[in-house]
């Protein structure tokens, strides 16, 4: 009977699946060691997400350089575009590299201590991204609605306590989901659909009733989304009535200002709401949903530093001042090293 049913089984296996029969190493005899990233398989992304991975990387650094080298950037507007900067380049260096592996190595086993680890870095650093652009709406507005006392309100002990907050905030509000999601026992599948440790792809393969676990991440997203969404909301109304009463001119000078700023909140948002709708929509596609999270989290990174630029004209002209600064060095070591020669 055993054997009769054993076979069964596999002759089921081989006429659903066909030629595209697959063998999953299922671990019933103990707590899963190691997670399997199967996310997408066709190798023709990896160019992609590696010219995404070093557009992030030196956009971001780019921006980081001239906020900390040139003097007319030293601005709490500024200061705190260097630390969402930062902390764009630790969200997509948590995962892209992941993924370059994968698809360039084909080796998908991640360590379940490391998918721990990227699940906990990837929320955090999302939901402190979020608190940085609410710091950055209040910066414009106390500079819009209150532009006499602007400095005596943005005071550098300010600007740090509001920078410590943020990566506090990001820190905090998701550690009971990431430490809940390590407490579950993993004794089954360990096949996570998805192209890095995902908490919903990860925690659906624990091996009891994940309800409540879903419950409270699902809060946290809530309070972190909603918390800081509210705070740009209120902050951009009071901007908009403070700008009732200015003239033509001055709207336009002023909403130079933030339009860059109001554009990524817009992408940001915008992109969260299309990822929480795919994984509460029962029938979208897993491809789909692994597609959509994963421009995701690469989409805001990405565009911050060509929005700031493109549309900053101090960002403008440090490039500038820096790339002079660059070709100057650079040709008086060329003549210092013709006279020595």
């Amino acid at each position: 009977m055993m054997v009769k049913y054993s076979t069964d089984y596999i002759s089921l296996h081989i006429l659903l699946y066909g030629q595209d029969l697959q063998i999953t190493t299922m671990n019933t005899s103990g707590p899963v060691e190691y997670f399997i990233l199967d996310g997408l398989k066709d190798r023709y992304v990896l160019p992609i997400f590696f010219t995404v991975y070093v557009s992030i990387l030196s956009g971001n650094s780019m921006i980081i350089y001239l906020v900390r080298t040139d003097p007319k950037l030293n601005t709490p507007m500024y200061f705190f575009l260097h630390n969402l900067s930062f902390s764009d380049i630790v969200y997509t260096s948590v995962t892209i590299p992941k993924m370059l592996t994968v698809l360039l190595t084909e080796v998908k086993t991640i360590s379940k201590t490391g998918c721990f680890v990227q699940m906990y870095f990837v929320l955090s650093t999302g939901v402190t991204g979020r608190a940085l652009l609410t710091v950055m709406a209040f910066d414009r507005y106390v500079a819009i609605c209150n532009p006499l006392r602007y400095m005596t309100i943005m005071t550098r002990r300010l600007c740090i306590l509001l920078i410590f907050a943020s990566w506090g905030f990001g820190v905090v509000i998701v550690l009971p989901s990431a430490i809940w999601a390590t407490q579950l026992p993993y004794c089954g599948p360990n096949i996570v659909r998805h192209m890095f440790c995902d908490h919903s792809s990860v925690v659906s393969l624990a091996c009891v009733d994940t309800t409540r676990n879903g419950i409270l991440s699902l809060t946290n997203a809530l309070i972190a989304l909603l918390s800081t969404f509210l705070f740009i909301l209120i902050s951009y109304v009071c901007i908009g009535k403070a700008m009732r009463k200015m003239s033509k001119a001055q709207q336009l000078k002023v909403a130079a200002t933030f339009v860059s700023h109001l554009i990524v909140v817009c992408i940001s948002y915008v992109s969260a709401t299309f990822v929480y709708i795919s994984y509460r929509v029962a029938r979208f596609d897993p491809d789909v949903r692994i597609v959509i999270a994963v421009l995701y989290s690469v989409l805001t990174p990405l565009l911050n530093p060509i929005i700031y630029s493109l549309r900053n004209k101090e960002l403008q002209d440090a490039m500038k001042r820096a790339f002079c600064r660059c070709t100057v060095t650079f040709k008086t070591s060329r003549k210092t090293v013709s006279s020595v020669a």
